[in-house]
């Protein structure tokens, strides 16, 4: 293979935009999350963030700073592991939230409702932390192992970041109270399921299995129509011993409906099936990344 084509290729400017705007919208977000709804009412959130929050509360230092200093080990392991621009966009990352938490301590609460903030925080501070996340980078130490972990394990990078912090969020109980240390539980619950919105979107993707003795008109119809690129593969029944082909392609959720249209248009008694898979990656498969 060409060296040239091994080479990291620059980003277009278009796609750096769009990663720099996710990246400091998400970063805004987070320390609304953070410092108009969760820490005012003493509920914290997970990973090095929640343990910053109690350290600041304990010592009286200043959140910003701890925020930073605390995720610097986890920088490094991700520059190692992950790769430069991953850090890069993670450390701008921590230093916005950083920032952005010290410029909002003046501003008052928008709620002093712990179960209203627990809720409105966690959406606010899971949808920042999706955004950051497709953008390239990380909020949070216990976000970069979970990416690692997440690459070689069925679980999610939210799911992962959930079972980390069920630990840390439990030790607020004997920081704020264990009412509090449950509210915090509901803010992480609300926000782990955010995180994985955020990042899969409308786009997530389904499997289609279609069995069909028309399946070529059907590939034909699913490729011109929805813009899909389809594998025949070929099947065997059971009771008839007779040989199949079956379709396989992979859609996005927005075009379900779509597709059952075509091929009832085509073949009503076809054998359809479609079930949710958690990542694509390669051929005409997807039609965009989300990063």
């Amino acid at each position: 293979m060409d060296s040239a084509v091994l080479q990291h290729s620059k980003l277009s400017k278009s796609k750096l935009i769009k990663r720099l705007f996710l990246l400091v919208l998400g970063s805004a977000l987070f320390s609304v999350g953070l410092e108009i709804f969760l820490v005012p009412n003493d509920i914290i959130d997970g990973g090095i963030t929640g343990v910053s929050i109690m350290l600041a509360h304990l010592f009286h230092i200043p959140l910003g700073v701890l925020l930073t200093v605390l995720n610097l080990p986890f920088l490094y392991i991700g520059y190692k592991q992950i790769g430069k621009t991953f850090a890069w966009s993670t450390l701008l990352a921590v230093l916005l939230m950083s920032i952005g938490t010290a410029l909002l301590i003046p501003v008052q609460p928008i709620t002093v409702d712990p179960l209203l903030a627990a809720v409105f925080g966690g959406v606010i501070l899971g949808i920042g932390v999706g955004m950051v996340i497709r953008s390239g980078g990380s909020l949070d130490g216990t976000e970069i192992v979970a990416i690692l972990l997440s690459k070689k394990s069925p679980f999610s990078v939210g799911e992962i970041v959930m079972f980390v912090n069920l630990f840390i969020l439990g030790s607020a109980g004997f920081v704020f109270g264990f009412d509090h240390a449950m509210y915090s539980l509901i803010a992480y619950y609300i926000a782990f399921k955010m995180i994985d919105i955020t990042i899969e979107g409308l786009d997530q993707s389904k499997s289609v299995w279609i069995i069909s003795d028309l399946s070529e008109k059907i590939g034909s119809a699913l490729n011109d129509r929805l813009g899909r690129g389809v594998t025949y593969l070929h099947g065997e029944g059971v009771f008839t011993g007779e040989d199949k082909k079956v379709i396989f392609t992979v859609i996005s959720r927005l075009e379900e409906a779509k597709l059952k249209s075509i091929v009832d248009e085509v073949d009503p008694s076809a054998f359809l099936a479609v079930g949710n898979i958690h990542d694509v990656k390669g051929g005409n498969f997807r039609k965009k990344d989300i990063h």
